[in-house]
């Protein structure tokens, strides 16, 4: 149901060449100042569907060394393989990539598993910016409101880059790149050798454990989670074409793979919307298969988000946002969605399971 209310009427983004916007043009529009058109939000080229997985719990201590080796992480479910970050746009990866997830009292668990002939890294300053080096990425926005959220990037020397969003790029930012993960562990275990372009390697795999009690600093939500808990996480893969020139490996000069848990719908990563879901359970890994629910909430995330890109669309043609939710194309919906605008602003709330969500120009959902 559509109402209207109110007054009426790394960062790697590139914008999309040739991008059409099909608004309906309401009564009095004008076309926006070139001032306007910064405020242009590209939507993903494909439907939301995010990836799911069910964490569970590790009954005995993790030992980080990279090499996946504890009876906990061999208990533990694969994710789906990766695919390109724009999903069905794109080809399948050139190579493998799969992670893992668990978690206890005191840490977040992460693993990843990536196949690589070559496997090569230059990159050794902590905060460096690692996605110059083919790396692994981690990204985790708790409660799901696409602010305030955590990255985490590691090259195959096992150089880390953490970083903290307050806002995605796209609203504004910014990443706090000074910000550390406190008590963070990592390990990188090569199946082959670092840097020898004389042979050929398996692959490289990489095993994290972040601390709750960082996680917690901007969770706004319990930290270690409830049972039946729900976060948003997403992984990406960064994967550079190398050539070997003079028997060392030297980076290609043409634009890098992005292969991800997750598709994006377009070339961007800070879109924590289209993340996976990681429902947490109590139960000890490998003692039993617990169902993934969906939610109703994220549904009504997901109109929301829609009504952000429509209205940053219609602001970049008119210089205005709109209360008229027909004019922006808004899909057929059970949720009873109302839009009061006041042409610089605009917030659009509805109401799900007793609870009242609401978006605004900035993006988070609350």
């Amino acid at each position: 149901m559509l109402r209207s209310v109110g007054v009426a009427a790394r960062f790697r983004l590139p914008l999309l060449a040739g991008l059409v916007i099909t608004l309906a043009c309401g009564p009095g529009s004008s076309p926006a100042t070139t001032e306007d058109r910064a405020d242009l939000i590209p939507e993903p080229a494909i439907p939301w569907d995010p990836e799911h997985y069910v964490a569970y719990r590790a009954d005995e201590s993790v030992t980080i060394d990279g090499e996946l080796s504890e009876p906990a992480w061999r208990a533990a479910e694969w994710t789906s393989l990766f695919v390109d970050i724009e999903g069905s746009l794109r080809p399948e990866p050139r190579f493998s990539t799969r992670a893992k997830m668990l978690w206890d009292s005191a840490y977040f668990y992460v693993a990843a598993e990536m196949e690589e002939p070559h496997v090569w890294s230059t990159l050794t300053d902590r905060d460096a910016v690692i996605y110059h080096d083919n790396d692994f990425e981690v990204f985790v926005d708790p409660n799901g409101d696409t602010h305030e959220y955590y990255e985490l990037e590691i090259n195959a020397l096992g150089t880390e880059w953490d970083l903290f969003l307050v806002k995605p790029y796209r609203d504004g930012g910014p990443a706090l790149n000074a910000w550390d993960i406190r008590g963070l562990l990592t390990a990188v275990s090569v199946d082959g050798t670092l840097n020898d372009p004389s042979d050929l390697d398996v692959g490289w795999s990489v095993e994290i454990a972040i601390p709750w009690d960082v996680l917690a600093e901007a969770a706004h939500r319990d930290a270690p989670p409830a049972h039946g808990d729900q976060w948003r996480v997403n992984f990406s893969r960064v994967e550079w074409r190398a050539e070997i020139v003079n028997g060392r490996y030297e980076k290609a000069e043409e634009p890098e793979d992005n292969w991800v848990w997750s598709p994006q719908g377009l070339i961007a990563m800070h879109y924590p919307e289209m993340w996976g879901i990681v429902q947490f359970s109590t139960a000890t890994v490998g003692s039993g298969t617990e169902v993934f629910l969906p939610r109703l909430e994220d549904e009504a995330r997901w109109l929301l988000r829609q009504v952000y890109y429509k209205e940053h669309a219609w602001f970049h043609l008119y210089g205005v946002f709109t209360d008229d939710a027909r004019a922006l194309g808004l899909p057929d919906s059970p949720f009873d969605l109302r839009i009061s605008a006041t042409g610089a602003v605009f917030e659009a709330r509805l109401l799900v399971n007793e609870r009242e969500m609401r978006i605004s120009r900035d993006g988070r959902v609350w």
